[in-house]
């Protein structure tokens, strides 16, 4: 039962919606892919002024959820880039390390758990897939279209299911 009382939930993805992914794409386009140098570069992500600002407006009149691709291994790292940016404090959700499927799939898991409880005003995430699949679920999507797509970044998303 959705709890009426309690302020709705934004959604926001991280890679390429609130960080700017492009410095550390090109470890993804080698084969094998380097994930470890992929993720441990994220530190080092610049963040998109686009998807900070709609975060920080949103945090006004909604409790921010992070909803990322990221392996769990990766928290700590996120959590401090997270409060570097300035971002809003919010819990964030994150793939087990050993979770392979696709981010359509795990997103739209997490976002049906978190509609049970309360509601999901949004979810900005940058993922075609991911943002067709909850539109399809009847969530309210904003595309987050302003930072270079990588075709190695959407191969990873949707076929290895590493981000």
């Amino acid at each position: 039962m959705t709890d009426s009382s309690a302020r709705p939930v934004a959604v926001f993805d991280l890679d390429s919606t609130l960080a700017d992914t492009a410095h550390r794409q090109h470890f993804l386009e080698s084969r094998p892919r380097d994930w470890n140098a992929f993720f441990a570069a994220a530190p080092a992500d610049p963040p998109l002024a686009e998807g900070v600002t709609l975060a920080l407006e949103t945090a006004r009149e909604c409790e921010i959820v992070y909803l990322t691709g990221r392996p769990e291994r990766c928290r700590r790292d996120t959590l401090d880039w997270l409060a570097a940016h300035g971002l809003p404090e919010g819990r964030v959700h994150m793939r087990s390390d050993a979770d392979r499927r696709p981010a359509r799939f795990t997103k739209l898991e997490i976002l049906r758990r978190l509609a049970r409880d309360r509601r999901v005003q949004v979810l900005v995430d940058d993922d075609e897939l991911v943002c067709a699949d909850a539109e399809r679920a009847g969530f309210t999507v904003v595309r987050a279209r302003w930072a270079d797509r990588s075709a190695a970044l959407e191969d990873a998303q949707e076929r290895e299911g590493r981000t």
